[in-house]
C-alpha cells in the first residue's frame, strides 16, 4: 500500500499530510487509515487522539498548536486533520494482532466452557450414562419414529463402555450407512459395539455386505435361528425395546436405569451366548427364502456347471452383473469356488 510505505520512509508524521502528498481522495484516505488502524500498523501519538480529540476539533481552532496543522487541503485530497501516527513493522503488528486474536478465542472458549456447563445441568439424567443411580428407574413411551430416532443418537452420542442391540429384520440402505457411521465413531472412543441378526435376513447381498463392512470396522456381529425383537442396549443403563414385537411400527418403550435395563441385560446374554459368531462355519445354514428368482436362476445353471457367459445369455443380462451376483452369493455361502458354491446350493436346498 502506497500510504503505508510513505509512512515508513517518514517515519512519523502527519497521516493527513501524506494522503495529501499521495492525493488520496476522502474516501480513499478514510478506507487506508481505517485499515492500517484496525491491522496495527499504524498508532496515534497526538496526545489529542487519547482524549482530547473532540476538544481539538471544537476549541481554539487558531492552527498554532502542536503544529500539526498546515495548509495541505489544496489538490483535491483529504483534509489534514493533525493525526501524527507512528508507523508499526510488520512483524510487530502481526505479534499484536495475534495476542489480540487470541485473547478473543479464549473468551469465546470461556463463553462456551459456560454452555457447555449449562446444557449439561439441564440434561441432568435424561441423557448422561452413569448418572442414574442404582435406584433410579424410568419409562418412556415413544411413539414418533422422528423421536425415537433423535433419542437413539442422543443415547449413542454419550456411550462409553458397550453398546448391544439385535435386530429381527434387516436394514433399508439408508439406516444401514448411519448405521456404519455410529460403529466408527463409537469404536474410535473404545466402546464395546455387539449385534444380533437373525438368520433369514442375512441372505439378502445387501445384508450380508452390512455386515461384513461392520465386522471389519470392529463390530462384533452373531447369528441366531430366531430374534424376539428389535433391543438396543447402552452401557447398562438405557434399553429401547418396542412397544408391540409384532407392530414395529407401532412405537418403542425406553428404559431408562438398571433396575429395569439389567433384565434385558440378561435376555440379551442369553440369545448372544446361543448364537454363532458371523462368518465361521458354526453359522446356521440359510434357507434361501431371501433369495431373488434372478438369484435363485443363477444358482441353478451355476450348479449345473455352466459358464458365467452362458448364465448371463439365460438371465438375459451383462456378463458383469452374473459375476458380481455370484460373486455375493459365493460371499453369502462361504464358499471359495464356484464348484463349491454348487454343492453348497444343493446342500442348502437352495436349488432343485
Amino acid at each position: 500500500m502506497n500510504l503505508y510505505q510513505e509512512l515508513r520512509r517518514r517515519g512519523v508524521s502527519s497521516l493527513g499530510e501524506v494522503g495529501a502528498h499521495l492525493r488520496l481522495s476522502p474516501e480513499q484516505y478514510e478506507r487506508c487509515r481505517n485499515e492500517l488502524t484496525d491491522l496495527g500498523l499504524i498508532v496515534p501519538t497526538n496526545p489529542a487522539q487519547h482524549g482530547a480529540r473532540s476538544e481539538l476539533r471544537a476549541g481554539d481552532g487558531n492552527g498554532d498548536g502542536d503544529g500539526n496543522g498546515g495548509d495541505g487541503g489544496d489538490g483535491g485530497g483529504p483534509q489534514q486533520d493533525g493525526d501524527t501516527v507512528a508507523v508499526i513493522d510488520p512483524e510487530i503488528a502481526l505479534l499484536r494482532l495475534l495476542h489480540r486474536e487470541r485473547e478473543q478465542l479464549r473468551e469465546h472458549l470461556d463463553e462456551a466452557d459456560r454452555a457447555y456447563g449449562t446444557l449439561e445441568t439441564l440434561a441432568g439424567a435424561f441423557l448422561r450414562a452413569g448418572s442414574l443411580t442404582r435406584s433410579d428407574a424410568d419409562v418412556e413411551l415413544l411413539s414418533d419414529y422422528r423421536r425415537i430416532q433423535q433419542v437413539l443418537e442422543d443415547i449413542t452420542d454419550v456411550i462409553q463402555h458397550s453398546l448391544s442391540s439385535m435386530h429381527p429384520t434387516s436394514l433399508v440402505r439408508e439406516v444401514a450407512e448411519r448405521v456404519l457411521s455410529r460403529d466408527r465413531r463409537q469404536i474410535e472412543n473404545g466402546v464395546r459395539v455387539r449385534a444380533m441378526y437373525s438368520e433369514r435376513v442375512i441372505s439378502t447381498p445387501e445384508v450380508a455386505e452390512l455386515l461384513r463392512r461392520r465386522v471389519e470396522t470392529g463390530v462384533e456381529v452373531r447369528i441366531t435361528p430366531a430374534v424376539p425383537m428389535t433391543m438396543i442396549i447402552a452401557d447398562a443403563q438405557f434399553a429401547m425395546v418396542p412397544v408391540d414385537p409384532a407392530e414395529p411400527m407401532a412405537g418403542a418403550v425406553l428404559a431408562r436405569g438398571p433396575a429395569l435395563v439389567r433384565s434385558y441385560i440378561a435376555l440379551y446374554e442369553h440369545c448372544w451366548h446361543t448364537a454363532s459368531p458371523y462368518g465361521d462355519g458354526s453359522t446356521p445354514e440359510q434357507g434361501g427364502d431371501g433369495l431373488s428368482e434372478q438369484q435363485r436362476a443363477a444358482l441353478t445353471m451355476l450348479a449345473s456347471g455352466m459358464k458365467d457367459e452362458k448364465i448371463a445369455r439365460g438371465l438375459g443380462v451383462s456378463l458383469r452383473t452374473v459375476s458380481r451376483m455370484l460373486s455375493e452369493l459365493m460371499q453369502e455361502m462361504g464358499a471359495t469356488s464356484r464348484f463349491e458354491a454348487g454343492v453348497r446350493a444343493h446342500r442348502l436346498g437352495w436349488v432343485d
